[in-house]
């Protein structure tokens, strides 16, 4: 019997073109073995909270104001003036600053780490805050005679550096940038709508737009810092919604230090028809800006808020039109990327109504390169499925410090391997959430790696003291949700 089954595969072989195949499917299996599959998904560099300081060197920022931004790596790569140290610690004091932003050595560093670990990517994407902290007092400050046309000049240089450092860095590759709420020419959570700055910095953040839609970008940008832009054609049929949403603060302000509601208005307004069009389109949209909707559970927390006493919790921003316009569009909506807490975090914004019928949108909020609030900087690496434009997978690259001073940068974490789940969306984090609502004490590795990845420089015993609070402001954007899930009626 085994004599007979042998001739048969003798015979077999002998037949034309069959051995050629076998040897085929054995050489292509024997590579596979070889060399391990590439990552799936299209590469992209996410930053945020970039905070460039170019007051780091005082000496230095006559020169800055007087020469273009294309002219400031130059000046800024110059050796440190002698006095340098003294001189910033005097400027800092005299600004009441908080902590140290990004050096230019700091971005230098960032920089070269980014070139490093971030080869391929086919965009990048900055979520706000591009420069320092108390950055007009600092100007005003060192430049003491200095007009408020001069100031806003100034800004719009800083922008334009840290915006064009990233291009450098990576020649070819688009960057697409949303203001925050420091990226202004009159202070902090203060901006005017249909400004010259607005129209300045426009010019600078568009730059990267397709041809046939930068135009529009720059006119839309100059109204009130947003944009739509398609992106890359390896994802298809996508595209990438930039907002302002400074506008839409409880601090905000309008350069008179009045209170202006019609731009965040008319803001939401352009969002809601650029996703209506967009859906009408099958097209796919990640929506970016810089102070993410919902509720702020650490300033909740540290402020002694008790929501089930009848306190009203913290919110990011001054209502839920923002989070409850992206909730209704979770069909449409693949991502929603944010920042401003300086720490890596994540959010879904769950619809109101459950009749929607679509599930919610998955918001990843970028840490910051600034070091300012003690943390060690870092950026993300995330990879696209291209079919559906969510989130495959992304990695936490961190410093070893925020000196700049023989620092190293390696992986901080992999959301993938850390948390088990297929892919970052919308499904995935509600259950990664879920487990983590069932552990209160935070006992489980997947909790313990939060809270350690959380704040870079890990701070995991602050966000364990109110964690399964913290928890509740993950999957509930309303006051009303975030009350019903921090105080669950009592039998």
């Amino acid at each position: 019997m085994r004599a007979n089954r042998l001739g048969g595969v003798f015979h077999l072989l002998a037949e034309p073109g069959v051995l050629s195949c076998i040897l085929l499917f054995v050489a292509a299996r024997a590579s596979s073995w070889a060399a391990p599959a590439p990552e799936a998904g299209v590469p992209v560099l996410m930053t945020s909270d970039i905070h460039f300081e170019p007051f780091w060197d005082p000496a230095k920022a006559a020169e800055l104001a007087a020469a273009p931004a294309a002219k400031w790596k130059a000046i800024l790569a110059e050796p440190a003036s002698a006095d340098r140290e003294q001189r910033f610690a005097d400027l800092e004091q005299a600004c009441h600053a908080r902590g140290v932003d990004t050096s230019y050595p700091l971005l230098a560093s960032s920089l070269e780490a980014m070139r490093a670990n971030a080869g391929g990517i086919k965009f990048i994407t900055v979520s706000g805050d591009l420069i320092s902290h108390s950055f007009s007092c600092k100007f005003k400050t060192v430049f003491p005679e200095a007009s408020a046309a001069d100031l806003s000049t100034f800004v719009e240089k800083t922008v334009e550096f840290a915006v064009d450092s990233l291009r450098d860095t990576f020649p070819g590759v688009p960057v697409y940038a949303a203001l925050g709420n420091n990226d202004t020419d009159c202070a902090d959570y203060k901006l005017d709508a249909n400004s010259k700055f607005l129209a300045a910095a426009g010019k600078a953040i568009a730059a990267d737009v397709p041809a046939d839609e930068r135009s529009e970008a720059e006119k839309d940008f100059a109204a009130g810092g947003y944009f739509s832009v398609r992106l890359p054609a390896l994802i298809r049929d996508a595209r990438l919604v930039v907002l302002d949403d400074l506008f839409m603060a409880g601090r905000y302000l309008n350069c008179a230090d009045k209170p202006d509601e019609a731009a965040a208005a008319a803001q939401i307004s352009w969002l809601k028809h650029q996703l209506e069009d967009a859906r009408l389109k099958r097209e796919k949209v990640w929506v970016m800006a810089h102070i993410p909707p919902g509720v702020d559970p650490y300033s909740t927390a540290i402020n002694g808020k008790d929501i089930c006493a009848g306190a009203e919790p913290q919110m990011f921003l001054s209502s839920e039109d923002l989070a409850d316009t992206m909730a209704g569009f979770g069909d449409v909506i693949r991502l929603g990327i944010f920042a401003h807490t300086h720490m890596d975090e994540m959010r879904v914004l769950e619809p109101v109504k459950s009749s929607q019928g679509h599930g919610g949108v998955a918001v990843k909020m970028v840490a910051s390169i600034s070091p300012i609030d003690g943390n060690n900087p870092s950026f993300t690496i995330a990879r696209v499925d291209p079919a559906t434009g969510n989130l495959t997978d992304y990695r936490v690259i961190a410093a070893s410090d925020g000196t700049a001073i023989d620092t190293k940068w390696a992986e901080e974490y992999d959301y993938r391997e850390t948390y088990q789940e297929p892919s970052f969306s919308s499904a995935s984090v509600e259950k990664l959430t879920a487990r983590f609502k069932a552990d209160p004490q935070a006992d489980s590795a997947e909790s313990e790696a939060y809270l350690r990845n959380y704040f870079v420089k890990d701070r995991s015993l602050a966000l364990r003291l109110f964690w399964p609070q913290y928890v509740c402001a993950v999957l509930n954007h309303t006051e009303d949700a975030y009350r019903a899930c921090v105080c669950p009626a009592k039998p």
